[in-house]
């Protein structure tokens, strides 16, 4: 890889600069079902251009898997070794090979581009090395940013509207009484066991538990300070 020399006097320093030999490209392929889709028609592009761009390369291929799952063996092997730095750029066909939605999409290039690795899309012609495709990745950020705040100020909206209406927010309250998780505590079940019987968490039992035994306990000492106080009479 050629080394170019800082032409800073006072302190010597070397950068590396990529060598277009020597880029390693990991090309992504996908098809939904089985049934007359065949990745190599995705793949037979992708190695053309590859090829044209002196690359070297490596194939990441799910087939018969939808683009809605999460879980996808070969892209989850891609990520992995994108954080390697296995390889410098991912190759795809088409945007909607790759990413199941543009927030997705998003993500996966935040990661690449910390990850100092490069995203082109064949069929969309975009190349986030270049400064076209740079100023169209900072486009999709800034939309999806403003998409994100439009959908938290709805929710915020939506909680204000409901809490005018006086609705209750949050989850719901058990159905037992304070009284009843004492018996069931003393019945000797977990409070883990009797949150998943009443659809509240251990702690929501836990605090249950100690409101109901403070509140059986105040009377009795209001009664004892009775019972002293008349001793000492």
């Amino acid at each position: 890889m050629p080394i170019q020399k800082s032409t800073n006097t006072r302190s010597r320093t070397y950068t590396q600069i990529p060598d277009p030999e020597h880029i390693r490209a990991a090309l992504y392929a996908r098809v939904s079902t089985l049934n007359g889709q065949d990745p190599e028609l995705q793949l037979i592009e992708l190695r053309e251009y590859a090829a044209r761009r002196g690359w070297t390369t490596d194939e990441y291929i799910d087939v018969g898997i939808s683009g809605a799952k999460d879980c996808r063996p070969d892209l989850s092997r891609l990520m992995a070794d994108a954080h390697k730095r296995r390889f410098d750029v991912v190759c795809v066909w088409k945007f909607d090979r790759f990413a199941r939605s543009t927030s997705h999409l998003l993500r996966a290039l935040e990661t690449f581009k910390v990850l100092g690795v490069d995203f082109c899309s064949f069929s969309e012609q975009l190349d986030t090395s270049t400064p076209a495709g740079k100023m169209v990745f900072t486009v999709l950020g800034a939309v999806a940013e403003l998409e994100r705040s439009l959908i938290a100020e709805r929710v915020r909206a939506g909680l204000r509207s409901a809490k005018a209406k006086g609705k209750r927010l949050g989850r719901p309250a058990a159905q037992a009484s304070d009284s009843q998780i004492v018996e069931m505590l003393a019945a000797g079940e977990s409070m883990a066991k009797i949150g998943a019987r009443l659809g509240v968490s251990a702690a929501t039992v836990c605090r249950r538990a100690r409101q109901a035994t403070r509140a059986d306990s105040a009377p009795m000492l209001v009664q004892t300070a009775d019972l002293a106080a008349k001793a000492g009479e």
